[in-house]
């Protein structure tokens, strides 16, 4: 994720709260913890997107009914979340003062330039929004051919934008090979399709970001009724070539983790990489929404 230009104080609305910590240990890696969140709003839950600042503390969640929440981490002397402050949730607008209607408002990832531009990736209606503000009106962007065919739930789940501020969006499955995930990028006013991610062993990609590194840094996720989820993070590296996997930096069992559907990478002040994951709670009481951080370089 590039540093983003948003202020916390002007997207916080409402009273701050903060909810007390409740960290995990992950026993398939050590430098993985979790926290769990809870917020008393009807509207809270479902997140699916997420965008945490350089520095590791200001952040923006969006969950798949098109209502967004500014936050706060607040971290104690190693850096771990013991507790979240954060505003009210607010609601994606159409291109007028009315929020995206209902059946128009899945937005599944968001991705925030360094001018604080937010780009927002939909499923069921398949398309990208451009707002200049969160706050402000959605402005669309143009489709490539190939988005009126994600219809339903597989479309824009993954996106991010790379150093040179072009923007990329993966859908979670391919209209084509289903080995092969495409990779459609947004520069200069258009639409390419330059690259395909390789898939393996059942995992589809439900979020990215590109770090400091540039790096693509892809989360996917894996799910059966037996089991429950299973994550893993790789990251890939593009060239003129194309897409080559660089490494797998985490994959976790089934079960260890609720539903991670939200990537953000972000440097902090001691120069460490870290991946900041959040879970979708698809609004059911028996699933939890859970951030899960990871150290990935020291």
């Amino acid at each position: 994720m590039r540093p983003f230009g948003f202020a916390l104080g002007a997207l916080v609305i409402g009273a701050v709260l903060a909810v007390p910590f409740s960290w995990t240990q992950d026993r398939t890696m050590s430098s993985a913890k979790t926290f769990t969140w809870s917020f008393p709003d009807a509207s809270f839950g479902g997140f699916s997107g997420l965008a945490v600042a350089q520095g590791g503390l200001d952040f923006v969640a969006l969950n798949d009914r098109g209502a967004w929440i500014a936050g706060r981490f607040n971290r104690d002397a190693q850096g771990d979340i013991q507790s979240i402050s954060q505003g009210n949730l607010s609601f994606l607008k159409a291109r007028g003062i009315e929020p995206l209607s209902r059946f128009r408002n899945d937005s599944e990832d968001l991705a925030i330039a360094a001018d604080g531009t937010a780009y927002v990736g939909f499923e069921g209606v398949a398309r990208v929004l451009r707002y200049r503000s969160l706050d402000g009106v959605a402005e669309n962007l143009p489709d490539h051919p190939d988005f009126a065919q994600y219809a339903g739930n597989r479309a824009f789940e993954s996106l991010a934008i790379d150093q040179v501020g072009a923007l990329y969006v993966l859908p979670e499955r391919s209209i084509y090979d289903p080995d092969q995930i495409p990779l459609y990028r947004f520069d200069k006013g258009g639409w390419t399709k330059p690259f395909y991610l390789p898939k393996s062993n059942g995992f589809d990609p439900v979020s990215a970001d590109f770090g400091p590194d540039g790096g693509l840094y892809v989360l996917e996720r894996r799910f059966t009724f037996l089991e429950g989820f299973a994550s893993r993070l790789r990251k890939f590296l593009i060239n003129a070539q194309g897409v080559q996997l660089a490494e797998t930096l985490f994959e976790s069992p089934f079960g260890t983790y609720d539903n991670l559907e939200a990537l953000s990478l972000w440097e902090g002040s001691d120069g460490i990489l870290r991946a900041t994951m959040l879970s979708d709670d698809n609004f059911f009481m028996f699933q939890k929404t859970q951030f899960v951080e990871l150290t990935l370089t020291r």
